[in-house]
This record gives structure tokens, sequence and C-alpha cells, in this order.
């Protein structure tokens, strides 16, 4: 009987314009009719033929006071009709299909009645000196084409409304919609009058009572908002600093700031008790997102944690970015699942027997077997194990990377090994020898001896004696990976754990006259114990069989540092975890009509939650960093540390990075006000053509919006939200004296450029390189397992190693599911989506593009960056530059700024979005 009752429609061709009518079936005593007229069903494509793409207009175009329905058009008013579109997942109109609650949206739908939307005037009312009335109207579903929905209302507009400020959205459906922009179109010329650009998810009154506020696309500082926007602009941003209470729900819009205290697990495991990181002497660190999560039972300074991890709504995944995150993440761990599916060995210490092994994973492929559990992958991903069934009859390789695709034995040679410093993917790390010896900062009286063994001796018999060691410091010709104080301290830590070892190490390097370096010789050292005295030893390069192993291992050993390095401090610490607190500082003190919002909203896409996957399963304990790195459970304490000993904000900017390592010297008069002590250092040479180009688009941004110095000063906001970045985002380093103060338009520019490189260049040259490089995992080791041989001659190993030093090099390498999986992680990492957004590109919400001046001055931003593109691909070409271009060498394309989705190894994207 019920079901006879459900209203019953069939719809035409949805391009047609109709009246439809809804019958209810008759039951055994009645019948009933309900007629409604006016709905109209048009397709998407004939918003396309009005030229109702949308645009970025700046109000003040509409004029107008009534509430729509309520009053006639005269000559003192105007009709506009609004165009929203809507977008929703496939999952969610699944989800919505299935839902009890469809019947009612689609009543409401047939009513009229869904989406009301309300007109906000920029003046106060001159009478009452309050906000005036806005002028409301519900929106109509006309037309659906996929995922968008269009939606029209219609308004009329009295001439004494004032300048249109912004519009309140309601949504009266059961779920959230994705509201992509609104446009205003004068109905009787068709012009398009204003543009909003929403982009942004909206909850049902029943979940958000609030009703949701979008500007138009015209910025104001804050002693420049129009008086009916004051109130809305400050009560806009007390709504998303929330009250710092209660736990935060998905739908919540809320940003504030906690400790990593949530990287722990003690309540289901003890051994997964993690230190808090940030807020003590101890473990300083930025802040991250906070959740308001229970805290732990076992360990009440830490939170418990969960299945999902906490962003505000807007910070998620596209459909698109989830849908291929998803299917690259499934894919990539089917890869890593496969040597221990062929073998059915779960063993996690497994390693790999021979390099035939290693290069089957690419060649050969694996037929996948119908095993019942791949129990180390399920407990990873539980929907491993079901994804492996449905393709049980497929063989799935790894794709080549680029470096073995070219070169399958340039991992081998000492010149790519050097080379990579320069234009591999951790270039952050290679610094100017100043002063031999080479000593260190830790207490010698704790950590061993201070100076380093590496001799003016040894130095000079490695490079032939072609210079005193003393000449080549004078001449600037050494230069140094130097991981010693850094690791020393956690030598003992690490080595007590299984499965891993660790040194202190200096790794030395001789600038050749080619411009090229050469690794001359490699320092490992362990520390004195109560047990032990301290272990040290140089390997240098060598033509005999022993030693030329005995170097290769000792090479393993630096990379596994390197790789550690690179992971933690270069990319991780110093991009992923540093941005998050401009974005949620940027959220809770910088209105959205603020144009230094608008500036760096593109630059901050997706990274909290991406920062929340990594919380979630990398950096977690027992996550995939602490299971496959040499450090183990320590990985994100290192970090730390590093953060605590070199992060500044100053020093992130590129030039100023290049001057602090002594790879470049200040010269106001050469290019980039800097000269580069190795000419030929690919990511430099390339990296500051980008820096500079982000500089110059951003000096005329703010020249635009901050003529003098003044308006600086007293931007209340800009203000406030620069305090809150240096005492809450960073609180631990909130006294530092380094911090720049904003108060000219250098300063301000100097500010937002390092922001913006550090989010975009920067995460770009640390990242999609992954793949390429480490894909193959014995050219970048991510852990060494076993000692140097000869670190204990009284033992076995030594013999073991002479007999079949192939072995030992093996058995220092990860393990099969340790390669595999980050293998997995890094083709993941590596990919750039479909719905990418590039510097100096088209992205959604850029609302300086309908400003003439700044659109003129972001046009030459995008010109300036395919010029670059250019020049990159120049130098590629040119033999001179033999850090780049060569036989099998991979080009150097990090800072390209453009890219197609998938592993390139180029592109720059505007935020860290993976």
């Amino acid at each position: 009987m019920k079901d006879m009752l459900m209203p019953q429609f069939t719809k035409p061709p949805i391009n047609h314009c109709y009246s439809p009518r809804l019958f209810f079936l008759p039951n055994s005593s009645s019948a009933y009719k309900l007629e409604r007229t006016q709905l109209l069903y048009q397709s998407y494509s004939l918003r396309k033929n009005r030229g109702l793409a949308p645009i970025r207009c700046m109000a003040g175009e509409m004029k107008g006071t009534s509430v729509q329905g309520t009053s006639k058009p005269t000559e003192e008013s105007t009709k506009f009709k609004a165009i929203l579109t809507v977008r929703a997942s496939a999952v969610e109109r699944f989800l919505d299909n299935l839902s009890p609650t469809q019947g009612l949206d689609n009543l409401q739908d047939l009513l009229g009645k869904s989406l009301l939307l309300e007109l906000i005037s920029s003046e106060l009312d001159p009478e009452s000196g309050s906000e005036k009335k806005t002028i409301s109207a519900y929106a109509q579903k006309v037309s659906q084409d996929g995922e968008e929905t269009e939606y029209e209302s219609n308004f009329t507009v009295p001439n004494n409304f004032g300048e249109i400020g912004g519009v309140f959205v309601t949504n009266a459906y059961h779920n959230e919609i994705f509201l992509q922009d609104l446009t205003l179109q004068n109905d009787k010329t068709g012009a398009v009058a204003a543009t909003i650009s929403c982009n942004s998810w909206i909850q049902p009154k029943s979940v958000s009572p609030d009703k949701r506020v979008f500007f138009t696309t015209k910025s104001y500082l804050p002693d420049q908002t129009p008086s009916g926007l004051k109130g809305l602009r400050k009560h806009e941003l007390e709504l998303k600093r929330g009250n710092g209470k209660g736990q935060r729900k998905s739908t919540d819009r809320i940003y504030d700031f906690d400790t990593y205290n949530d990287l722990g697990d003690p309540d289901n495991d003890e051994d997964k008790a993690r230190p808090v990181l940030g807020g003590t002497k101890a473990f300083p660190y930025p802040r991250r997102c906070r959740t308001g999560r229970p805290q732990s039972k076992k360990d009440p300074k830490s939170e418990t944690r969960s299945n999902t991890f906490y962003v505000p709504r807007d910070e998620d995944f596209s459909e698109v970015k989830q849908l291929q995150f998803s299917t690259t993440t499934l894919t990539s761990l089917l890869h890593a699942a496969l040597p221990s599916a062929q073998s059915a060995v779960i063993d996690t210490e497994f390693g790999f027997p021979n390099f035939n092994e290693i290069t089957a994973l690419y060649n050969e492929g694996f037929q996948i077997p119908k095993v019942d559990g791949i129990g180390f992958f399920q407990t990873l991903i539980p929907r491993i194990s079901d994804a492996i069934q449905d393709v049980s009859d497929k063989v799935l390789r790894f794709d080549v990377p680029e470096m073995l695709e070219r070169d399958r034995f340039s991992w081998l040679r000492d010149e790519e090994f050097a080379r990579q410093t320069l234009a591999g993917i951790n270039p952050y790390a290679i610094q100017l020898v100043k002063e031999l010896p080479m000593k260190s900062k830790l207490d010698p009286a704790i950590y061993g001896t201070a100076e380093s063994a590496i001799t003016t001796e040894i130095i000079e018999k490695e490079i032939n004696g072609i210079m005193t060691a003393e000449e080549a410091v004078k001449q600037k010709k050494l230069f140094v990976l130097d991981y010693h104080d850094l690791l020393l301290p956690y030598v003992h830590k690490v080595r007590a754990l299984e499965g891993t070892t660790l040194y202190g190490s200096r790794t030395l390097f001789f600038l050749t006259d080619e411009g090229t370096l050469k690794p001359i010789a490699i320092e490992l050292t362990r520390p004195p114990s109560p047990t032990a005295p301290e272990w040290r030893h140089v390997f240098v390069p060598s033509s005999d069989s022993t030693g030329s192993w005995l170097w290769r291992l000792a090479k393993a050993h630096v990379c596994a540092h390197d790789s550690g390095h690179h992971e933690l401090i270069s990319h991780w610490l110093r991009t992923h975890c540093s941005v998050e607190p401009y974005i949620i500082a940027t959220h809770r003190q910088l209105s959205e009509m603020h144009p230094i919002y608008r500036l760096l909203h593109p630059h901050f896409r997706y990274t909290m939650k991406i920062n929340a996957f990594a919380r979630q399963a990398l950096i977690s304990a027992g996550g995939i960093i602490e299971s496959s790195f040499s450090p183990l459970k320590y990985s994100m304490e290192l970090s730390s540390v590093a953060y605590d000993q070199t992060w500044r904000f100053d020093l992130e900017a590129l030039p100023a990075d290049l001057i602090r390592r002594g790879m470049a010297v200040e010269d106001l008069a050469a290019e980039h006000g800097l000269k580069l002590v190795i000419d030929d250092y690919p990511f430099a040479n390339d990296g500051l053509l980008i820096w500079s180009a982000i500089k110059k688009w951003v000096q005329e941004y703010i020249s635009h919006y901050y003529p003098d110095s003044a308006k600086i000063k007293n931007d209340t906001e800009l203000q406030a939200w620069w305090y809150e970045v240096r005492t809450r985002g960073h609180a631990d380093k909130k006294d530092e004296p380094w911090w720049p103060i904003l108060d000219t338009q250098e300063s301000l520019t100097q500010t937002l450029t390092i922001i913006i490189w550090v989010a975009s260049a920067h995460h770009a040259a640390v990242n999609f390189g992954q793949y390429d490089y480490a894909g193959f995992f014995p050219n970048r080791p991510t852990i060494a397992r076993i000692n140097m041989p000869t670190e204990d001659m009284a033992t076995d190993q030594f013999e073991t190693f002479l007999q079949k030093p192939e072995g030992t090099l093996l058995e220092s390498f990860p393990t099969q599911i340790q390669a595999t999986v980050v293998m997995a992680v890094l083709d993941l990492l590596s990919t750039h989506s479909s719905d990418e957004e590039y510097l100096g590109g088209q992205a959604a919400g850029l609302t300086w593009l309908n400003d003439p001046v700044m659109k003129a001055a972001y046009d030459r931003f995008y010109t300036r960056l395919k010029e670059i593109e250019g020049i990159i691909d120049a130098r590629n070409l040119d033999p001179k530059f033999r850090n780049r271009s060569g036989a099998g060498m991979v080009p150097y394309k990090l800072m390209k700024p453009f890219s197609d989705s998938g592993v390139t190894g180029m592109g720059i994207p505007n935020s860290i979005s993976i």
C-alpha cells in the first residue's frame, strides 16, 4: 500500500522543457493528483550555448531591495537569473538512490525548495544602521550532466539595494552538496553580471544550521570592507576557528592547532607508544590540525587513533583525486604483495637471494597465485586480499624506473652516486667543506673523537696530489654529505632493534675540472658504549677486489642515510609538516575576501588530507616509514631533532638555503643576486629560475593590493595571521629572532614567496622523481640491515663476505617486503593525478583573473614559466652540462613546471597534493 502512494512520474528527454504532473496511484477509496508547473529540465549543454562558462567578475554591477516574489519589476529594479553548478560524487549519488530520504529530496526538487539563495548587500540600511534584508529565492534544478547539476533562480533587485557583496546558501537536501560556482545573469540581456566562485561542500541545514556565506570575487583588506559585510567577515572567521573543544566531525569546517600526539598507539600495543612531537624542549615540532579525539588510557598525553583522520571538509580530495589515489594505492600494493604471494613467504626478514630476483620485479612480473592469505598486506590494507583474488589470473609488474631503463648499471658508478647529490631527489643535503679537519659539535666525552678520521693525507692521496687539501678547501673543491652529528646519538638505540643498523657518516666529494663531483672517502662511525670502544673507519675507492666491495657496501650505508634524510627531513619535515601550520592559520585569520588568502589558497590544495594519510599509514608507529627505513621506531624523533637544529623559516628561501650550505655566495651583480659554487648544479640552476619567477609574480600582486607599507602594518588580519603562524603553528620556535617582521612590501613579498616556493617547487624537487631514482632500490636503499663486515673481525661475517661479497650486499639491502612496499609507495607519491593544478596554470578559484592588472601579471608569470620549460629542455640537451646530459643519464626535469598525469618525473603542482 505504501508503494502505491509513492510519487510516480517519467521524465522526458533531459533537453526538453515541460510541465510535469505528479500523480499518486489510486487506492481503493480515492485518487489524488498533484500538478506542479514550470519545472524546467534542460541539458547542461544549453548553459554552454548561453555563454555562461564561469568567469570571475567584480561585484558592484547589480543594484537593488525587496524579497523576490513580493515585488514587481519596475524601472527602478532589474531581474536577474542565478545559475548554480552543483557537484555530487558518483558514490554519493549511488548512496542517495538507496537512501530512504531520497524520495523526500525528490519531492523538495519538485516543489522547488531544495536550495535557498539570499543575496547580500554590501551596504547597511541607512535608516536602521543594520544589515539590509537579503533578497531570497529558491533555486530549481533544471538539468543534470553526469556529476554536475545545474540550478536556476530568479531575483528582482531594486536599484537601491546597493552593491552585491555575497550570497547565503541554505541546503535543504538531506545530503551535502558541492557548490562549484554561481553566475548572476541579466535576465533581459543575457549579460553576465557577476560570478561567485564557491568550490565548497555545503552541509544540510539539519547537520549545520548556519547559513553558508560566499563573497563575491572582489578582494578587500580589512579596513576596506564594506559596512554591510564587516559583521559577516568577522563571523565567518569565528566559525572556522571553532572553540577548541570537542571531537571534530567529518562535516566540520574548523581549523585548530595540536601537537603530533597521535603517531603512537599504546592502547593497542605497548611497543607502539611514541613520544609527543611538539610542545616540549625534548621534541619540538610544527603543529598539525586538531582532531579532538579521546586521550589514550595508557598515555594521557597522546590521542587515541581511529580509522579516519579528520580534516576540514573542504580539505578532502575531490572525487577524481580520491578515485585515482585509491586505485593507484591498491595497484601499487598489489605489486608489493606479489613477491610474497609468489613464494607464499610471509617472513618479513626474507631478502632477495640474487639480483635476478630484483630485476624480475620489472621484467617478468608475477603470476598471482590463489593463496588464502597475504598476512602482512592484509593487515596493512584489509581490502587487498579480495582484490588479489579478483586478479588472480593476471601478471602484474612494476614499471621500469627511468634510471634503470636508460642504464641498468648506472647505480654502480661513483660518478652517478655523486651526480645525484646535485640532480637527484635530495639536492638539499650536499654542502661545502669550509675547514679541515671536519669537526663534530657533539660532546666528545659521550660520542667520541670530534675530529673527522678523513685526514689531509687521505684527501691528497685520493685526488692524486694535484693540490693540497688546504688548497682544495680554499678553492672550494671539497663537498660533503654530513650525517655524522644527526645520526650518531641514535646509533646505539637503533642497533638495539632487530633487522637494522646505523652509523654516523660523512661522505667527501672532490669537484673536478669538468664540473662533476668525485666521491673520495666515506667515514662510518660507531660511538663508544659501556661495553665497546668507539669504532670508525674511512673507506675509499679501490681497484682491488676486497677494497672495491667494501667501498660498495659503505656507499649502500650512505645511500640508506641519505634516503632517510630525504624522506624524513627534506621531504616530510620541510614541506608537508611545515606547511600545515600556514594552512591552518590562513583559514583562521584571513577572510576569504582577503587578497592574501586568495593568493595562498591554491597552494594549500589537498595538503592537509595527504598529511592526515601520512599520519595514518606512513609516519605512524609500525607504519611504512618505521618498517622500512634504518632508524625504524626512531624515525620521527630524528625529524624532530632536525627541526630543532636546522629549521629556520628565513632559510627556507632557495637563495638563502644555497648560501647557508656554502653552495652559493652573494653577488649582487649576478643573476638572482648570487653565484653558484658549482656552476652545473641542475637543481639550483633550474630552481633559481622558478624562485625568481614566483617572486616577481608575488611582488606584482603585493604592489597591487599594498601600494605602501602603511597598509601592510595596519592590516589587522595579516598581522594576526603571521603572529599565529609563529606563536601557534611553529610555537616551539616562536621566540627565535630570525622570524621576518611584516612591515614592508619586500618583507611580505619574501615571506609569501617562501611559502609558495616550499609548497610548490621545493616539494616537486624532492617528490616527483622518487620512483625514477628509488624505484630501483639498490640505487637508493632505505635501510642497511647489517654492519660493515670489517667492524668486528672476531666474527665470521668478514669470512662470509670474502667468500661471497654479493651475498653480503644483498643481505644489507631491504627485505623483499620492505623493498616492494616502499617501491609501491614511491610509485604512488610520484604520480600526478588527472586533476592536478600546476604552478602558473589554470586552477579553481583564481579570483584575480577578473582584474585586468592582475590578469596581465599572472599571464606574464605563466609565460615566464613556459620560457623556463624551454630553457630546461635546452640545458638537458647541452653536452657541456655533464651533471644532466650524457649517455644513459636521466635528464633533470623536476623543475619543469607542467606535466601530463602519471609518473613523469616533471611538473610543479601549485600545492603539496600527494
